[in-house]
């Protein structure tokens, strides 16, 4: 069974499992999920080849956002961001090195919260996941994810990412095959969700 074809998954709901910091704030992760368009001719990379993808908020009018949820105590800080991942936006793909730590004020409630984001180089789009049929998603340029974005501290984030991949000698490279990686990053992502059926996550590792 191809990832593709997966959609007996549920997001993860409650909070009994929540992580929190020394300061009592919620620790949340997220991903910014990105993808290089090919120009032809093309020798260095630069703002205009990559794409990032948004979600929409869940609650209508709050804009779009990058994948994020809460960091659980039976997960890894990179597992968490692969999940989130795959819940709200339904792509898998190589969780990156991590692009940082911000403290944020919600802007619903008065509550603080430690963000953690990190990149995450798609490699599967997914036809089906979890909440497909709560959120939208669509690729959209740098440019315009800085202006669709309503969280100040994930487009600060943004603005790392960008400055690493032009800056990185192996982004210059253009890969866009799929890495060895990929396929445990899926599992432990797929593992660390509510699963329906275990046939999916089986036939994934035995394809």
């Amino acid at each position: 069974m191809e990832l593709k074809n997966i959609a007996a998954l549920v997001s993860r709901t409650g909070r009994h499992m929540q992580r929190y910091n020394f300061h009592g704030q919620r620790q949340v992760v997220g991903c910014i999920p990105y993808r290089f368009r090919v120009r032809l001719g093309a020798s260095m990379v630069d703002e205009e080849d990559i794409e990032v993808l948004v979600i929409s908020a869940q609650r209508k009018g709050k804009g779009m956002m990058f994948p994020k949820g809460g960091w659980e105590n039976d997960e890894s800080i990179e597992e968490a961001a692969a999940r989130e991942t795959v819940e709200e936006a339904g792509v898998v793909g190589d969780v990156e090195h991590k692009l940082g730590k911000w403290s944020f004020k919600s802007k619903s409630r008065e509550s603080c919260y430690e963000g953690h984001m990190f990149p995450l180089l798609v490699t599967e789009q997914l036809e089906s996941w979890p909440e497909k049929h709560i959120r939208q998603r669509k690729w959209v340029s740098v440019r315009e994810a800085k202006m669709e974005c309503q969280h100040l501290w994930m487009k600060e984030a943004l603005e790392l990412l960008l400055h690493r991949l032009i800056n990185d000698p192996k982004s210059q490279q253009l890969v866009h095959l799929p890495r060895a990686g990929n396929v445990a990053i899926v599992a432990n992502a797929i593992v660390h969700l509510s699963v329906i059926t275990y046939v999916g996550l089986f036939d994934i590792l035995v394809n």
